[in-house]
């Protein structure tokens, strides 16, 4: 119900578990397991969690306010720590020339001198590029929303 949520957080560097195909009682006891707090619009979870925020509204920007609002300590900045696709740790990463026929290497990217990050886990590769800039000014924009 939250996965663009879930990205966002990701975005931001939070430690952000997605329980895709999973039954209530199996996230009650992956969140008791793994110490998380289940972020949810499905009322009869939240009300079996001890640990849990229920979001009322499908949108996005909703959802990002209204977690801020129970988690004000929850970070702003875009950070490369987490694959948003998977949530392992980014790496910083400098391809060698024995990788140029990856199809997963942005070798435009290269050659213009940007850093890149590489997911330990799912090898995705990240640069801070006009999507990173887009994420950051919409984060921005819910901030200074959220502030009035």
């Amino acid at each position: 119900m939250v996965g663009r949520l879930a990205r966002y957080l990701r975005f931001v560097g939070c430690d952000t578990a997605y329980a895709r195909g999973l039954d209530d009682t199996e996230i009650l006891e992956r969140a008791r397991v793994e110490d998380r707090i289940i972020v949810t619009r499905d009322r009869a979870l939240a009300a079996r969690a001890p640990h849990s925020v229920l979001l009322t509204s499908p949108h996005l920007a909703d959802q990002w306010k209204a977690l801020r609002a129970v988690h004000p300590e929850l970070p702003s900045e875009v950070s490369f720590v987490r694959c948003t696709e998977c949530n392992g740790v980014l790496r910083p990463y400098a391809p060698t020339l024995d990788a140029v026929r990856d199809p997963g290497i942005p070798w435009d990217r290269v050659a213009l001198g940007l850093s890149l990050f590489r997911c330990s886990d799912c090898a995705h590769v990240y640069w801070q590029g006009t999507h990173t800039a887009r994420i950051r000014a919409q984060l921005a924009r819910w901030a200074e929303e959220f502030s009035k």
